[in-house]
């Protein structure tokens, strides 16, 4: 669990955090949702050690980040498992070197066991045969697909993923989000989810933390969001005629 404690974060003068306190759960899809300049980008940031927190503290499972020594940072570090917007593959490393950059870089597997992981992780991922294929060589979605593989090839207990559908189209954008609640689930991570797709939020969003002007405006589950009173919210998420049909369905099921 990640627990977040009157997080406060300024730039310039500008505060853009304002003692945002929350959890993130274990096991959970945990996603953080907001506006442009709502500061879900800072707080993701700041999850990541990225961004120092003006005042408040995060704790990992009781570890208290600001507290930490330089080597015990370190450590945290390999606990965490990250899937960047773009995918940020490097382009002239195959597949398999791209997934097994984490692993040359934090442990001391022989090359046989980064392989047998490397493998592993691939075709939990669904992606066989294309060990040897630059980025440049495969579509979008596989390249989002062998991001999620690279993070999760050390066993993380944290996952963050910085809006991981953009630029892919709806089915593919489906299938990313249903691996990576099979991934969270099954190896029981923490996941955190910087996203404004709000097909994500309906379909995986276990807790869903929603940031206005720096603030937490609301928290709750998939299904509470439906229900909500909370004008922020509610004119953010139903800003489509699709996702008001679908509250009122819920709505006028709440009354049977």
């Amino acid at each position: 669990m990640i627990e977040v404690k009157n997080i406060e974060k300024s730039f310039g003068g500008t505060q853009v955090l304002k003692g945002v306190s929350t959890t993130f759960q274990e096991g959970k899809t945990n996603l953080i949702i907001g506006q442009s300049g709502s500061g879900k980008t800072v707080l993701l940031k700041s999850l990541l050690g990225i961004h120092t927190p003006d005042a408040g503290t995060i704790s990992f499972d009781g570890r208290i980040y600001s507290e930490l020594t330089a080597d015990e940072k370190r450590e945290l570090r390999t606990e965490i498992g990250m899937v960047f917007q773009g995918s940020a593959l490097f382009d002239s490393m195959t597949v398999e070197q791209n997934v097994a950059f984490p692993l040359r870089m934090f442990t001391k597997n022989t090359r046989s066991e980064t392989m047998d992981r490397v493998n592993f992780v691939l075709k939990r991922v669904n992606l066989i045969d294309a060990n040897k294929k630059l980025p440049s060589e495969i579509s979008g979605g596989m390249q989002k697909r062998v991001a999620i593989a690279r993070a999760i090839v050390n066993n993380p207990k944290y996952l963050f993923c910085d809006e991981p559908n953009s630029g892919l189209d709806p089915n593919t954008s489906i299938l990313i989000d249903n691996l990576i609640k099979e991934i969270t689930e099954e190896y029981n991570i923490t996941t955190v989810i910087n996203t404004h797709d709000m097909n994500s939020v309906m379909e995986i969003g276990d807790k869903i933390v929603f940031l206005k002007n720096g603030l937490k405006a609301w928290e709750g589950t998939k299904e509470e969001i439906f229900r909500t009173d909370n004008e922020a919210v509610t004119d953010f998420v139903y800003s489509s005629n699709l996702f008001k049909k679908v509250r009122e369905a819920y709505l006028k099921d709440d009354k049977k």
